[in-house]
């Protein structure tokens, strides 16, 4: 999963949705030196991304891309699972996406001295070309590979992989809807626990 599924499966608390955001960013036990609500919002981020990389759907998914794009096709089928997430979003939930998009933005700044530094860093990029919002279309999806790919000095090639979105997009689309509402059920019994 990538941005928004992790805030968006992190229910209301914007602390634990802040936490769920940068947790890619924080190692180990580094976790513990923030607050207890971004601590849980961390540490839930690890419970998603351990339960999806081992999904037999989220496996199947990246089947399409080995080939091309080998270790990448899990960061590039959670982009696409993000882009299902946006496009869909009115199915799973009663805020419209923009509003849900602008209150995170706004949580980020009410609570920027909690912030990573690696969050600081991307937060003004992210607002700016609102990367969340921008995932609803495939133009914004291939916007924000094209970025990744950059990141990697274009070796990871995700730059052409809206291709095979557009290529597999009813079966990635399918496997996503399946797939989701396995994981918003174990999310929600994974809030509870922490």
């Amino acid at each position: 999963m990538n941005f928004l599924a992790h805030i968006y499966l992190s229910g209301n608390n914007d602390l634990i949705k802040i936490g769920n955001f940068m947790a890619d960013g924080i190692r180990g036990k580094d976790f513990e030196s923030y607050p207890l609500e971004i601590q849980k919002g961390i540490l839930l981020h690890r419970e998603i991304d351990t339960y999806t990389d081992a999904h037999p759907i989220f496996r199947q998914s990246t089947k399409k891309l080995h080939e091309k794009y080998h270790h990448y096709a899990g960061v590039i089928v959670d982009v696409f699972y993000d882009h299902f997430l946006a496009k869909n979003w009115k199915n799973y939930s009663e805020e419209k996406l923009e509003e849900f998009v602008e209150h995170f933005y706004q949580s980020l700044h009410d609570n920027n001295t909690m912030l990573s530094k690696r969050t600081k860093e991307i937060m003004p990029y992210m607002i700016k070309h609102n990367w969340l919002v921008s995932y609803q279309t495939v133009e914004g999806i291939n916007r924000i590979l094209t970025q990744m790919d950059y990141r990697t000095k274009n070796e990871s090639k995700m730059r052409f992989a809206t291709n095979e979105l557009s290529e597999f997009y009813i079966e990635f689309e399918n496997e996503f809807t399946n797939f989701f509402e396995e994981l918003r059920i174990y999310v929600n019994q994974k809030i509870i626990a922490l």
